[in-house]
Formats: C-alpha cells, structure tokens, sequence
C-alpha cells in the first residue's frame, strides 16, 4: 500500500515520488481563484455597465447632432412651405425666393443623408426623407398653378410632421439633464412648427385677402398647437433657455407678428383683411429664425452635455480599466510573493538538504572514516534558514538540523565501528600470516629432515596448501587496506612473477604459458601484481573443465604490458561480465557485495592502488579472457637493476627452475609443478648450503632473458608427482653416474664414494661454459631444494615455491568466484 495522491516510482532513477496534489503556486492560484473570479464578474458587470452609458450617451451625442441637421431641413421645408402658400394664394412677389428656398431644401437633404448610418434611428430618418420623394411633383404643380393651395401646404405639413416625429433613442441616455435638454428641443421644435405653420398659412391668408370656409378653424388650430408646445417648453426648459426664448418673443419682430396675429383674429366674422403679406412674411421669419437660434443653442447645450457624460463614462472607464488592471497585476504580484516566500526558502532548504546529502555528510563521513581515533571529527555545518523565513520553514530546517545531527552520529558509529572491524581484521590477518610463516618454517625443516620421497612430497602438498592459505590471508589484508609484509625492492623480471603468480593456484599444473615477451616490473609491486594474477588465474581455472588449460600470455602493449589470462570455461553472460567488470575498476564496495565476488574485489583495489586496467572480456571461442594492462609506472628497464653490493641483504636470481620429462621414471611417482618460479632469493648461510654448490653462484646468477619454456601439455610427459625438478643453472655435474632404483631415483652411495661439484666462479656475471645437468642421488638434490626454498623465504617474505598436488586434495572456493 502506498499513500493516496503519490504515485510510484516509474523510472530507476527516480529520486522521489511525485505528489499528485500540484505545487504550492498551483495551490495558492486555487485558493484564491475563486475571490479573484467573483471580483473579476463584479467589475466585468460595472465595466459592461459603464460602457452601456457610454456607447448610450456617445449615441446620444449622434443623434443630437443628427436631430439638429433635421431641423435645418424642417427649417428649410417650412421656408418653402411659406412660399409656395404665398404663390398659390396669388401673391407673385415671392416668385423669385421660389428657386433658392428649394435649393437649400435638396442642399439639407442630401446633408442628411450623408450623416445617417447604420442602425434603429437610421432606417427611422431614411424612411422619413423617403416621403420628401414626390417634392418635385408639387413643386411643378406649383410652378403651373395647377396645385390646390390647401393640399400644398397638407403635403409640406405632413412632410415636416414626420420629420419631427422622429425618435432618436434620446431617452436611452440615463442622464436626467440630458433627457430634460431632449425633451426641451422637442418642445422647441414643436412650437417652432407651429408658428412656421401659421406663417406660411396666414401668408396664404394674406395673399387671398381673408380666410377662406374652414380656413379660420385651422388657424385656431395651429395657435391652440403653439401655445401647448410653448407651456411644454416653460416647464421643460431650464432658466436660462426660458429666459432666451422669451427674449426672443419680445423682439420688434415678433411684435410685429402678433399684430398681424391679431388682425387676422379681428377677421373671423369674415371681413376681407388689408395687409402687405410681405411683411407678415418679414417679421414671422425674423421670429422663426429667433427660435432656430433657440434649437441650435438648445442643441448645443445637449452636445455639451453629452459630451460631458461621454467624458465622465471615458474617465470611469479609464479609471475602471486602471483598477482592473492593477487589481490583476496586484492579485498577481501577491500570488507571486506569496508563492516565492513559500517556495524560495523550501527551495533554499532543499538545496541545503541536497548539499548536506550529496557532500557535507558524506564530507563528514569520509573524514571520520580516513580519520585516526585520535583526531576529532568535525561535525557538519547546520542548514542555512533563509532570511525572513516563516516559522514553518523554520522548523523544517530544525527537523533538517536533527536529521543531519543524528546522521552524523550514526555515521560516526558507523565509523567506529568499521574501523574497529578492520583493525580487527586486519590483526587477525597479520597474525594469520604470521602462523602461517611459523607453519611453513616449519615445514621446510620438516622437507630437510624427510628423506623418503613420498613423504617429501607430501610435505610439498603440504607446503603448497600453506601458501594458499597465506594468499587468502593477504587478500583479507588487501581488502581492509593493510598492506602485506612481503616487500621486494629488486625489479623482477615478468616471467618470474607470472610463474609466482602460478605457483599459488591449486591446479597449477592446468597452466599454460604461452609466449611471454621480456619486460621487469618493479620491486615493489612484485607482490601485489603477483597477487593480482594469481587470483585471476584461480578464478580461470575454478570455472573452467577439468580437462582444459588456462593460457597466460604476455606482450608489449606501447608503453605498457598486457598480460592476457585466457581460460575455456563456462563464459559469463554480458550483464554478469559488466557488473564484474565495476567490481574489478573497484566502483562497488566489497561491503555491499556477496562474499563470492571478493576475488574481485582483491584484484579491483590491487589494481586501483597500482593504476593497472583489469577487464574481463569473452574469449574468442569459449569462456572469458582477462585482460591486464600493466602501466610503465609498474614497469621498469632492465637497466636499472642496481648492482649487487650487499648492502640491503638482498639479491636476484634467475634460474629457471622447470621440469624436465623422463619416460623412464615410474608413473606411480607423485606430479611435481610444471614451472616453479624463480623468485628473488636471500644468500643462504654455508651452514645450510647444498653439498657441493655454492650458494651464492646458485642465488646471484645472471638473469635469463629468454622465453619461457611453455608447460608440457596433460597426457604427454607430464612429471609425476614427488618428482624433484630439474634446475637449469650455471651448475657443473661431476661424478659417475650411479645405479638406479626400481622408482627411478638414485641409489645411496657412502660419503667418501660422492663426489661433490666444484664452486663456480666468484664473479656470477663472467661468462663460462654451460655445465651440464645435475646427477646427484635425491638426497643431495634434496637438500639442494630444502636451501633454496630456504633462502627464497628469507628474501620474499616467505613465499614458496609451488609444490606437488596429492591425489586426495579438496578444493577451496576461490575469491573471486564468478557470477552464475
């Protein structure tokens, strides 16, 4: 079960789960998502709102203007209404203002037409000047008199009536002063008409010289209209407007009107009434043009107004859109803080928590390990807490602080407790090693004193399961990084030490040396190379059949050397091989890995404290070939073998030790190892000397620089076991070849019949004649053996030569075991 909202780990890499819940911006953005959306609508709603009265009062403002353009043309039309009144009632003095009145109507029209557009009010003011289309007919009917004076002036009348019916949406605009200076110009506008009305029917009047049946009534009419639309206006209009319009009506002018006025109410009883119509004509268009100025002044007043409104509806929209934005970017800019005083100081804390996983605790952790009991371990620094941090934050950092505190304990725990373990292990591989110095002293005395030959090869079986066992014992100090105690100062020539190499497998004799090429290896990583190799070696032959080789091969790889361990075992599969292969490069800890794989590990830190490249690689048919790189650090040239001068105690000897094979020995004799390896040995004293050969011309011989012999392949002239080798050296034979025994050994002579070697030059390095082989009783080349093994273990730190396996040897588990 894992907890609800985590999701698992999908990848190898994966550092952590992943919350499902989102970050913390994404939570913040969530909690207050719904304040911001609600204030969002309010102010989107007021915004809509405020845009309505703006595009009401910017219609407004349109129509004003547009109303005040229709009132030009009414002005216009009422003009020629007049006149053509004044020329079908018979009065040709106004002939002549025919043509230009009737200019100036087309002149407002086409004005109007250009200033409609689009919507509601448009197609109202298109369909109205649409009813001006048969004014060309009654211009000509009046032009020929043919037109009836009543029906003339119907037609302009219901004309200009549509005219000034019609709705401008004004009352769309929620401004009370607005709507008050609308209604003011309707009123004006209304009694603008009537009095226009009255003038052009009593010019008609006039013209006629009385009213004719009717005509009186429709006077009446006209005034009763008048007088309507003029109290509509005192109530309607504002002070200053009343003030106007009465100035207007109190001109000479229109003084002059109402005289007329009245003459034509004194001739209701039908009387003929004497007047000039020109100059009814005269005064009533001075008042009309009074009232024009009126409408202009009261349309002015209008656009002002609406201007003024579509100013403040700007200035709030502005204002509007300033607080919408700000509230926005302020919304935004506090989400943001809010996040990153959140998140900057988790991410701070974070990246401590990283640095203190990633280097300060391990920092500490490696101090205390490379650290002496002696020195005191520096704990690491606290986490940094961020400045201003919130107390959450901070407690975090504390429950940080605690977890690093307790860390570090465990992990100085850790240390102490691993460096007591390999101090420990450590001891008790040195005091193994030492037993088992003691044991193979002991051992050598005991091969002094056998004289049976079975025995002695049960003693070299023995001795050889020793060094084994001292192999293990150096690899466990190896692995807790306490160096070996067998050191060698001397270079060592590279045949040598794979032949020491050998000489500590179990199935030495399942070795194959192939071509080595000559090179030297310093002194003092004789050991740890040999080391390595062996371990290489054994691991070759634990995983390969029984009746197969493993071949060693060496060469000159550029500066370096590459020795190549080749077996024809089981193989290793690609993902085995290359977790091997990081073994071997020492990137895994010992610690952590199965006991099997600590061959391995042996060869990974030999390598890595030597700079030496190990890889396990397939073999070209069957099983694996490990490849080692021997760096030019490791090697050395053969010229720099420092002369001999008895200084350090120390020499070097290169006689070849190897097996020569004999068809005539029994077969029941005891295998000895193909190749034992000529090991740098100390100079033996006299006292243990072999009878007959100077130790000294034995120990010191020149190096050989040829190849090396390869082993005689299995099931053809391998040598038995208990058999003694032959020593390939700068020796003499001397004496008469002696009778046999039934094994094939010598025969005991008594001492005054032996016959002992003469002692070889003094100067091992001056040339002389190849003596030739031994052929001593096995007493003699016992004893010959006992002191070279002796001599070998006092200048190598013990280290034998490879004795005989017994027929009854169990096989231990090698080190570096292979996976499968």
């Amino acid at each position: 079960m894992r907890p609800a909202g985590v999701r698992p780990q999908t990848g190898a890499g994966a550092e952590e789960s992943v919350v499902t819940g989102g970050s913390i911006r994404s939570r913040l953005a969530a909690i207050i998502a719904l304040p911001v959306a609600a204030v969002l609508l309010l102010l989107g709603y007021v915004t809509v709102v405020e845009v309505s009265s703006y595009q009401a009062v910017r219609k407004a403002s349109e129509s004003v203007s547009l109303a005040l353009q229709v009132q030009d043309l009414t002005q216009e039309l009422q003009v020629e209404r007049g006149i053509s009144a004044a020329l079908l009632g018979g009065n040709e003095g106004f002939r002549n203002e025919v043509a230009p009145a009737r200019e100036r109507v087309d002149e407002r029209r086409r004005a109007v037409e250009e200033a409609i557009s689009d919507g509601p009010v448009a197609d109202r003011v298109g369909a109205a000047l649409r009813e001006l289309d048969g004014l060309d007919v009654v211009r000509s009917a009046t032009d020929s008199g043919s037109a009836g004076r009543a029906a003339t002036f119907d037609f302009f009348t219901e004309r200009i009536a549509a005219l000034n019916r019609l709705d401008y949406d004004l009352d769309q605009a929620e401004d009370p002063q607005l709507q008050r200076h609308v209604a003011t110009l309707t009123a004006l506008s209304r009694i603008k008409e009537s009095t226009a009305q009255q003038r052009a029917f009593l010019n008609g009047v006039f013209s006629a010289g009385g009213f004719a049946d009717g005509e009186f009534l429709q006077f009446a009419e006209m005034r009763a209209t008048r007088d309507t639309a003029l109290a509509d206006f005192e109530e309607r209009a504002t002070p200053s407007q009343r003030a106007a319009n009465d100035w207007v009506l109190d001109t000479g002018a229109a003084r002059v009107a109402g005289f007329f006025e009245q003459v034509a109410l004194d001739s209701a009883d039908g009387r003929r009434v004497q007047v000039n119509p020109q100059a009814w004509w005269s005064a009533l268009t001075t008042v009309l043009d009074g009232m024009r100025h009126m409408q202009e002044y009261v349309g002015a007043e209008i656009e002002a107004r609406a201007a003024e409104r579509q100013g403040e509806s700007t200035q709030r929209l502005f204002v509007l859109g300033a607080l919408v934005t700000f509230f926005l970017a302020g919304a935004v800019g506090l989400l943001v803080l809010a996040s990153r005083s959140i998140t900057r100081p988790l991410a701070k804390l974070a990246a401590e928590a990283r640095d203190l996983a990633a280097n300060r605790l391990p920092a500490a952790v490696r101090q205390l390990q490379d650290g002496t009991e002696e020195s005191e371990p520096r704990a690491p620094d606290p986490v940094q807490v961020p400045a201003r941090s919130s107390t959450e934050v901070r407690s975090v950092a504390g429950a940080l602080d605690q977890v690093q505190a307790v860390a570090f304990r465990l992990a100085t725990e850790q240390a102490v407790l691993r460096r007591s373990t390999t101090e420990s292990l450590a001891n008790l591989g040195r005091r193994n090693q030492n037993l088992l110095r003691r044991q193979l002293s002991f051992i050598t005395k005991l091969e002094r004193e056998e004289t049976d030959p079975a025995g002695l090869a049960n003693l070299f079986e023995l001795d050889h399961l020793a060094t084994r066992m001292r192999r293990n014992a150096e690899s466990l100090l190896v692995l807790v990084g306490a160096g070996g105690p067998r050191q060698w100062t001397r270079p060592l020539a590279i045949a040598d030490v794979i032949r020491a190499a050998i000489s500590e497998v179990e199935e030495y004799r399942r070795v194959q040396i192939r071509r080595i090429d000559d090179a030297w290896v310093v002194g003092a990583n004789v050991s740890a190379v040999a080391h390595m190799l062996a371990e290489l070696v054994e691991n070759g032959l634990t995983f390969s059949p029984p009746d197969s080789d493993v071949e060693i091969q060496g060469r000159r790889s550029g500066q370096g050397y590459l020795v190549a361990i080749t077996d024809q075992g089981i193989g290793m599969s690609p993902e085995d091989m290359a977790e091997a292969n990081a073994r071997l490069r020492g990137e895994v800890d010992y610690v952590s890995a199965p006991t099997r794989y600590l061959g391995h590990h042996v060869v990974g830190q030999l390598a890595r404290d030597l700079g030496i490249d190990v890889q396990l690689a397939p073999s070209p048919v069957t099983g694996v070939t490990a490849r080692v790189m021997l760096p030019a650090t490791v090697l050395t040239n053969r010229n720099a073998i420092a002369p001999d001068d008895g200084a350090d105690g120390v020499g070097t000897t290169q006689a070849a030790i190897t097996v020569t094979s004999s068809t005539s020995r029994s077969a029941a004799e005891p295998a000895a190892p193909p190749v034992l390896p000529s090991v740098p040995v100390a100079r033996p004293t006299p006292a243990v000397g072999i009878a007959g050969v100077n130790p000294r011309t034995a120990i010191d011989a020149p190096p050989s620089t040829s190849h090396v012999a390869p082993a005689v392949p299995r099931g053809h002239d391998r040598p038995v076991a208990g058999r003694p080798p032959t020593i390939a050296g700068e020796v003499s034979a001397v004496g008469p070849v002696e009778e046999r025994t039934t094994n094939g050994l010598r025969k005991r002579l008594p001492r005054e019949r032996r016959v002992t070697a003469p002692a070889p030059a003094a100067d091992p390095v001056a040339s002389a004649p190849r003596p030739a082989a031994m052929d001593d009783s096995p007493m003699e080349i016992r004893n010959r053996l006992t002191a070279l093994r002796a001599g070998t273990l006092r200048s190598q730190g013990d280290r034998p030569t490879p004795p005989t396996r017994s027929s009854d040897d169990t096989t231990t588990e090698p080190w570096g075991a292979r996976e499968g």
